[in-house]
């Protein structure tokens, strides 16, 4: 579905991406781990068209995207959860999600309904009037998510969903992930730190490391013990 080939990142004399390469599958999720600061989100960045690329390849379905500006990567079907939310606290709830109808422009795809977007956040409906700044942390990650999945992504990231969020709010953002991922029309890419929760969701666990991917494998095969020496601060 996505694939990053050898990317390479600069800022500056910082090598900050260093030879990247990671597959993205449909109907799978993808879980990338790592410490503070070793690259998670400006890899996310680079894929999104936020970040330039030094060198190397992004492909969706074969096609090389890496030249594409990131509103063009966006109606093409990639769609993010950023850390932090961002969501705009002036606009309504509803107001927040219709922002996501620009992507779909020139795509000929129907926006989500937001029927579905209240049967998986029931809480959203309630507050469909509600402006986002009044919403909890945990609210608006719900609502994040939501922006991003009116636009029907075939490519969904999420920069770590469960920070500084209720533990009953991670379970139910963990279930709703699971249920995108088996519905089979999307590559679901999770940022995350932890590594617990990795294990509940992902089929295939990736870790970086100094702008490198320095662990990766299937849930199942993973080297625990060396994951979590990657992981250790």
């Amino acid at each position: 579905m996505l694939e990053v080939r050898d990317l390479h990142l600069h800022y500056g004399a910082s090598h900050t991406l260093r030879g990247v390469s990671l597959t993205l599958e449909r109907g799978k999720i993808t879980c990338l781990l790592g410490r503070n600061g070793v690259g998670k989100t400006t890899l996310l960045k680079a894929i999104l068209g936020h970040e330039p690329i030094t060198s190397g390849a992004i492909l969706l379905e074969g096609v090389p995207i890496e030249g594409l500006p990131a509103w063009k990567r966006a109606r093409l079907g990639l769609a993010a959860v950023p850390q932090g939310r961002e969501i705009f606290p002036r606009l309504t709830v509803e107001e927040n999600l219709a922002t996501g109808y620009a992507a779909l422009r020139g795509r000929g795809v129907e926006p989500l309904p937001l029927a579905e977007i209240w049967a998986r956040f029931p809480v959203l409906e309630r507050m469909a009037r509600r402006r986002g700044g009044d919403l909890s942390g945990g609210q608006q990650q719900q609502l994040a998510i939501g922006r991003a999945l009116v636009t029907r992504p075939r490519v969904l990231l999420l920069d770590e969903p469960t920070e500084g969020i209720q533990p009953n709010i991670v379970a139910e953002i963990g279930r709703v992930v699971a249920e995108l991922a088996k519905t089979g029309t999307m590559a679901i890419l999770l940022v995350e730190q932890y590594l617990d929760f990795a294990l509940e969701l992902a089929d295939r666990i990736a870790i970086m490391d100094r702008g490198r991917i320095v662990l990766e494998g299937d849930r199942a095969s993973l080297d625990l013990e060396a994951a979590r020496r990657h992981l250790t601060v």
